[in-house]
């Protein structure tokens, strides 16, 4: 996994609006990791893109777009030099190879029940993101980073 890379993991979509549709164009997911013991809750614009019942998908947390893994989230590479987003210089850089991109913030971690488990919480924009599962794979998330989520 690059340096880049905060979390990666294929997830398995369980429910669409559990709680009943509360916006138009907006729907909140669940879904659970086929591939490592993670829940997933996630606010998705619908109308950008679709996603329905039992359907898979390949999720990321990322610190940048940058392709060779210069610059962070915040606009600064490991120097602290200002350099823009390739997104704002007209090519896509990593957001290309997938279908749905977000930027936001981690902003919360909660421990759950047990001492292993923990849901890290994240904001893009005002759709919210819930990630439950064991400490251990989330070593790279910190609460207060910028992220871009990435989903195909």
């Amino acid at each position: 996994m690059s340096e880049t890379v905060l979390f990666d993991a294929q997830f398995q979509v369980k429910a669409i609006d559990p709680d009943g549709k509360k916006f138009d164009r907006v729907s909140r997911i669940v879904a659970s990791s086929t591939t490592l013991e993670m829940d997933l809750s996630l606010d998705v614009a619908t109308d950008i893109y679709p996603i329905s019942p039992s359907q898979s998908f390949s999720f990321q947390l990322v610190s940048t777009l940058h392709p060779a893994g210069s610059g962070n989230a915040n606009g600064t590479d490991g120097a602290g030099a200002a350099s823009k987003e390739v997104w704002r210089q007209g090519a896509g850089g990593i957001a290309e190879d997938w279908d749905y991109v977000m930027y936001g913030k981690i902003y919360k971690y909660d421990e759950g029940a047990s001492s292993d488990s923990v849901t890290v919480y994240g904001s893009f924009g005002g759709l919210l993101m819930a990630l439950t599962g064991s400490y251990r794979h989330f070593s790279n998330v910190t609460v207060g980073s910028n992220v871009y989520l990435l989903v195909r």
